[in-house]
């Protein structure tokens, strides 16, 4: 919940109806799309949170496609399109890279007429981009800057934002469960396996390794898991970890 006030500093959120990780949404004959995570405050404003690591070079359509799944779920076969009026939709993803190339911190969207910027179109839908190698920071981006910065693995040791974070963080490796999760959604989190993008690909491996090492994870327990998700020989793996 910090995390989006962050976010979205304008906003005030004062209470968590619903939060769910790695939400499933499957509607028939379409491709399957799964939210890192999903929230819904006591405004019924739906919260979709993304982080995307490798630039695949698709994000608008990807986020275009994730808030039409968001509303296929919130609206019933027998409902009014204005049931869609309750349900304010913000799309907040984090990036470790700049898709727009203008250095900013924050990209926001909202659809606005082309004759009259100031003429909404009103669809209560609203599309934030972060772009953690950001070099212009607006005053609205100084609460969720030390979050950028870990992004780029700079810790902020006077953030209490960023230690709560890190203690998160600690809980997480001190439970089994929970570190499963953890590693699950790493890997998710590193989600350029392979289409077609060597660079992309190696990057992701790279990164999956050094998050399964700061989890104390076992070399051989790492090089199982390359082998297994990224169809690695066993050559192959042990090279990845040299």
């Amino acid at each position: 919940m910090q995390l989006i006030q962050r976010a979205l500093p304008y906003l005030k959120l004062k209470e968590v109806v619903n939060i769910e990780t790695q939400k499933d949404i499957s509607a028939i004959a379409a491709k399957k799309v799964r939210y890192d995570v999903y929230v819904r405050d006591q405004e019924n404003r739906i919260f979709i949170v993304e982080m995307q690591i490798a630039d695949k070079h698709n994000l608008p359509f990807r986020l275009r496609y994730y808030l039409g799944q968001a509303d296929e779920e919130l609206l019933k076969p027998n409902n009014n399109y204005q049931v869609l009026a309750k349900y304010p939709t913000y799309a907040i993803m984090f990036c470790n890279f700049d898709y727009y190339g203008r250095g900013w911190a924050r990209y926001e969207f909202e659809m606005q007429c082309t004759c009259d910027s100031q003429l909404k179109f009103g669809d209560k839908r609203t599309v934030v981009v972060f772009n953690a190698k950001a070099t212009t920071f607006s005053d609205n981006d100084k609460p969720i800057q030390s979050f950028l910065a870990l992004m780029r693995n700079q810790v902020d040791n006077k953030s209490k934002f960023i230690t709560q974070i890190q203690t998160e963080i600690s809980k997480i490796k001190s439970n089994p469960e929970r570190r499963r999760s953890f590693m699950k959604f790493q890997m998710l989190l590193a989600d350029a396996k392979s289409e077609g993008q060597k660079e992309e690909r190696i990057k992701a491996i790279k990164i999956l390794i050094k998050t399964l090492q700061q989890l104390g994870t076992p070399t051989e327990d790492i090089k199982t898991s390359l082998i297994k998700n990224y169809h690695l020989s066993n050559i192959e793996a042990e090279q990845y970890l040299k």
